[in-house]
């Protein structure tokens, strides 16, 4: 060992052994320990909060690491001066340097101790629930690095100083304003134009970049650069009191030192511009852009704007996210690779701009209320970001950017949501819509063919003239498609063989213009890629414009790049029984939100007895009494090889104040239909002991009368389904931390009745879960403690969803089409009577898939609204999937690959009032224990040391 470095450490003994060696050590660790698990479970209200993470530990740590190093280093120096030591030490035959670091390393490795003892709260929290480490290590990076900040200031005030109390008061506001330049303060004072210069200067933004698990080099540099600054000018301080008279060596030395600190400031403005020396610990990469991402940008064919609309004067609790906002678009800057265009302006400073902004984009301010100490104000501010593409623009406004916890009666908690999955939902969004038809066959991976299974002889008269329409309009095709398109027809009427064929192939049976016409034909068309298969029906009234729309969809189809269009089904909005009642909305008006932000939407009426060609995917939701005729178009949209996803129950679910919950039960109509393919839902409700908690009312005795009150209780309905029990493997559930079903019922599939098809179970309710078919649906408590339901002897774990895929048989196979012989007539636009023709699928291409979640409920306004109020964030995890099965089915995976999972979704399994007590008192007893330890092996380390000799004695 070096000379230098044996007097570093004998100097750092020698600091331990001064605080180990007597209470100031066990004090500072005990403080330390006490004021962090205070916040975090009393102040932050760790259970209450809901969510498995540890940011509060560390959310305090700037303010509170202030107080503490101040104390800590307040006596280093002064008591050498003031006992008159510090002649001694400067009389020792070591630099003055080495006696700096030494004692800047006792301090640090203080600060170290105190840091392992609380290991037992993150560990802890690591077992209830998905939880990410990259947070945490990047939070303990930040705390050591602003610890030796904060250390090396204290030394620096200490050396200057023989007053202990004058050290400590100067070293906490010295600290406090370092913390103060860069809080939200500044931001809500001056604006975020201000604000992102003063937050290069402050400690506490520095921090916070690191805590959410960001190693950034800039970051790093700021600490280190403080760190050396400081100790060089203690070092400084100490020799200037050593050369008392030497006035031409104080000039020399302080010429070096003030050229040094003007070369750490000039590194921080080159180091201004290196954004992309970085790393992302976090597990899913969230602060970095996707592959997904990327791959999306690389299709643009156009010019991309990206342009945040933020006024320099916002809320104080929005203004510390708008300088992560500018990182993120300067990043998609970056991966567009000139494509892109990113611009941050704020409307106000430009008349144009802003009159641009609410005339053809529609942004307007928002207006923010708060208050300071003085007065309440009111601020109208822009908070948006506009995304272009040609002629085709999307605009992400305040309330789709960020999300609120609710943290006190009167404190929230404001951040991001996930910003890269918004932005680049609105980007594939923007880019689909300008995609014209003629971009689809440029975009095509594989040549398609188009084969025509059409009658040459004794056709009807008005189909063999549309014969000559389809000609036309596959020719045109074959124009723009070049050799990605082959065209072919065949006669099955002339080839019984073909015949054969093609109804073991693809269900396709001779057709009728009625059903007692006995002259039957052919004509049906495909499209098809060698592997999946499109089929296109004959259009209703034979219409060219229909059919040519028919054709449209099916291509893109085949073309990434191209909006999905979803047929919905759901349940009609209730009509008032007083008209001057007002309009009642649907009961799923969250999730047609969510379909027309993502989708092409087109509202199915099943009553037809078909589904449009137009359609890509059929969903399903909350169906009751469906009509043989209903039923027949959605069995003919899975035979022409399309995605069924169905949201079904035996039950639906009342939700009122005054009477409270109530299970009714319902025939949706597809009994029949899912049984035929082994999939059975019992008349039945799951149960769980793993529960989310939810908004019940609860009636309660007071002096002989009942009063009836809302509490939030641990509810069995609500199945609390963690990643555990998810197919991971599934692209459905891909970024999805966790799912709470609502009154679901158990699914049943028949193994053999799909062994020619793939089943792919989604997800379980957990293994301490039972059913009930009691329709009783609020909880007594009284009677039953627990759980406010009895519970049965026997659990074990439910499935709730599951994909099946492969070739189906129609369940109308054998059966007449349910059709009505007044609707074999349909009227033209010029109100000519035509003929509809009948057609019937007998089974489905390979392609075809059928999703089942078995609840009615998960996804209705009431259940995601009530899970709201009861302050659960994670209620967007059931919209989550609803879109994530949107986009699997339609083989739009582009956005799967980002994680979703907004900044509040990593939720806590359901832990009941015993459980969390014993984790709250655990981590107090770790933490002693902690401290136990560290007095014990001082000790023994002293005991064993105590006949050695450094090699200098102080």
């Amino acid at each position: 060992m070096s000379l230098k470095k044996q007097n570093i450490l004998a100097m750092a003994k020698k600091e331990l052994q001064s605080f180990f060696s007597s209470p100031m050590a066990y004090i500072f660790l005990g403080v330390f320990l006490f004021v962090l698990y205070f916040v975090f479970f009393w102040v932050e209200g760790f259970f209450v909060r809901n969510i498995a993470d540890v940011r509060p530990l560390f959310d305090w740590m700037p303010i509170l690491l202030i107080f503490l190093v101040s104390a800590l280093t307040m006596r280093l120096w002064s008591e050498e001066r003031r006992m008159g030591t510090i002649e001694f030490l400067f009389t020792l035959p070591v630099p003055i340097s080495d006696l700096v670091v030494g004692k800047f390393l006792a301090c640090l490795v203080l600060v170290c101790l105190a840091l392992l003892a609380t290991l037992g709260l993150p560990l802890t929290v690591s077992f209830l629930g998905l939880f990410d480490w990259g947070p945490v290590l990047g939070s303990y990076l930040a705390t050591l690095l602003l610890a030796s900040s904060y250390i090396a200031i204290g030394l620096y005030i200490s050396s200057k100083n023989e007053s202990q109390i004058i050290s400590l008061i100067l070293t906490v506001m010295v600290c406090g304003l370092f913390y103060l330049v860069g809080s939200s303060l500044i931001g809500g004072f001056f604006g975020h134009g201000l604000y992102e210069f003063f937050k290069l200067l402050g400690s506490g933004s520095r921090f916070e970049s690191i805590q959410r698990g960001v190693i950034d080099i800039r970051d790093l540099y700021y600490y280190i650069s403080i760190t050396v600054f400081f100790l060089c000018f203690t070092v400084f301080s100490l020799e200037k009191f050593k050369w008392s008279g030497e006035k031409q060596k104080h000039r020399t030395v302080k010429t070096i030192f003030i050229l040094l600190g003007l070369n750490l400031l000039l590194a921080h403005v080159w180091l201004y511009g290196v954004k992309s020396a970085r790393v992302d610990l976090t597990s899913h990469n969230v602060y970095t852009l996707s592959s997904s991402t990327k791959n999306i940008l690389k299709q643009l064919r156009e010019p991309l704007l990206i342009r945040g609309y933020f006024s320099a004067k916002s809320h104080p609790l929005l203004a510390p996210l708008v300088p992560q906002i500018r990182d993120t678009l300067e990043e998609y800057q970056v991966a567009g690779g000139g494509k892109v265009r990113a611009e941050f302006i704020d409307p106000r400073n430009n008349e144009e701009l802003e009159a641009e902004a609410n005339q053809k984009y529609g942004i307007r301010p928002v207006p923010f209320r708060f208050s300071d100490r003085y007065q309440a104000e009111l601020v109208n501010s822009y908070f948006n970001i506009l995304i272009q593409y040609g002629d085709q623009f999307e605009v992400l406004n305040f309330d789709e950017l960020i999300e609120v916890k609710q943290k006190g009666q009167a404190d929230l908690d404001v951040r991001l949501k996930n910003l890269e999955y918004d932005i680049t939902r609105n980007i594939k969004k923007v880019m689909y819509g300008f995609n014209n038809t003629g971009m689809m066959f440029s975009r095509l991976k594989t040549p398609l063919h188009f084969i025509g299974y059409v009658t040459e002889k004794n056709m009807p008269q008005e189909l063999a003239a549309f014969k000559d329409t389809v000609n036309t309009i596959v020719a045109d095709y074959q124009k723009m498609a070049g050799d990605k398109l082959t065209v072919e027809y065949q006669d099955p009427s002339a080839n019984p063989s073909l015949a054969k064929e093609i109804d073991e192939k693809y269900g396709f049976k001779p057709m009728a213009l009625s059903l007692a016409d006995q002259n039957t034909f052919y004509f049906y068309m495909i499209i098809t890629d060698g592997n999946t298969v499109v089929s296109i029906q004959l259009p209703e009234g034979l219409k060219q414009e229909e059919l040519k729309n028919s054709f449209d969809a099916a291509f893109k189809r085949f073309s990434p790049g191209f909006l999905k269009t979803v047929g919905l089904v759901e349940p009609p909005a209730p009509t008032p029984t007083n008209p001057n009642m007002p309009f009642v909305p649907g009961k799923f008006q969250m999730l047609d939100q969510l379909l027309n932000q993502n989708f092409t939407v087109n509202v199915v009426d099943l009553k037809k007895g078909y589904v449009d060609e137009t359609v890509d995917v059929l969903l399903v939701v909350s169906p009751t009494d469906l009509s043989e005729r209903e039923l027949f178009a959605i069995d003919q949209f899975l035979m022409r090889g399309g995605s069924v996803i169905l949201a079904t129950s035996p039950y639906t679910i009342t939700q009122e104040q005054q009477f409270g919950i109530t299970a009714s039960k319902i025939d949706s109509g597809l009994t029949g239909w899912l049984a035929s393919y082994g999939i059975t839902i019992p008349e039945t409700l799951v149960l769980d002991a793993q529960n989310a908690s939810f908004p019940v009312a609860i009636n309660r005795q007071v002096s002989g009368f009942t009063v009836r009150e809302i509490q939030m209780v641990n509810y069995p309905y609500s199945v609390d389904i963690r990643q555990n029990a998810m197919n991971e493997k599934s692209g459905i559930l891909s970024g999805m931390p966790q799912l709470t079903f609502y009154w679901a019922s158990p699914l049943n599939i028949d193994a053999d009745k799909n062994k020619e098809r793939k089943i792919t179970n989604l997800f379980y309710s957990s293994d301490d879960s039972w059913t009930s078919d009691d329709t009783g649906m609020e909880p007594n408590f009284e009677l039953y403690p627990t759980y406010g339901f009895d519970k049965a002897e026997k659990t074990e774990k439910q499935l709730l969803g599951a994909v099946v895929e492969g070739e189906f048989e129609s369940y109308f196979k054998d059966k007449a089409i349910p059709l009505e012989s007044d609707q074999s007539e349909v009227s033209d636009s010029s109100d000519k009577k035509q003929k509809k023709i009948f057609s019937k699928i007998d089974h489905s291409p390979k392609s075809a898939r059928l999703i089942v979640y078995s609840s009615n409920e998960f996804l209705s306004d009431q259940s995601l609204q009530l899970a709201r109020a009861g302050g659960n964030n994670e209620f967007m995890n059931n919209l989550q999937l609803a879109d994530n099965t949107l986009n699997w089915a339609t083989e739009d995976e582009a956005l799967l690959g980002i994680n979703k999972g907004g900044q509040f979704s990593t939720t806590m399994i359901p832990l009941s009032e015993t459980k969390k007590m014993l984790i709250e008192y655990g981590n107090y007893m770790l933490a002693l224990l902690g401290i136990g330890l560290i007095y014990v092996g001082y000790h023994l380390w002293a005991k064993k040391r105590a006949h050695v000799f450094s090699v200098y004695k102080f």
